[in-house]
């Protein structure tokens, strides 16, 4: 119970200025180096190189591949990607980097390629799953718009001090 109440202390309490400064600095770089080649912006390295979580692949092998070396779980951390399931409109599914936890139910992430080629930075997603439990959610589209349902596997925490 003491771990549990330590988290939701430093969650609630949480903001962007947790995420290291040096790596959102490189993964805005990179994408802004892709673009001006005319490249594609993929969310997969742009999490990579935000949260420092070394995993190659498409985003809905994560989950997968996270098993052996990094922790799992289902309450969102700053730092920690948000692991989406793969579906039909998102084949390869998706990942995102926890910047804020405002509640226990709705958090702010950084991802790449929700619109297409672009970075978006401080959208809202909400954990509307029947059991509280982040399996499924809907992301803020746009500022106050929340679209569709999407399939959550949890979150990917970063090794500390890694």
């Amino acid at each position: 119970m003491g771990f549990f109440v330590l988290v939701s202390a430093c969650a609630q309490g949480s903001n962007d200025a947790d995420l290291d400064p040096e790596r959102q600095t490189m993964a805005l770089l990179e994408v802004s180096q892709k673009q001006a080649r005319g490249q594609r912006v993929w969310c997969v390295p742009y999490a990579r190189n935000l949260s420092g979580i070394e995993i190659r692949g498409n985003a809905k092998d994560w989950w997968g591949k996270a098993r052996k070396n990094f922790e799992r779980g289902n309450e969102p951390v700053v730092g920690a990607v948000m692991s989406f399931r793969a579906t039909r409109g998102m084949p390869l599914g998706h990942v995102a980097v926890v910047s804020d936890v405002i509640t226990d139910r709705e958090v702010i992430v950084n991802h790449a390629n929700w619109h297409r080629n672009k970075v978006s930075l401080k959208m809202g997603v909400k954990d509307v799953s029947k059991n509280n439990d982040w399996t499924l959610v809907r992301v803020e589209s746009y500022p106050g718009r929340y679209g569709s349902f999407y399939p959550v596997n949890g979150f990917i925490y970063p090794k500390v001090g890694g």
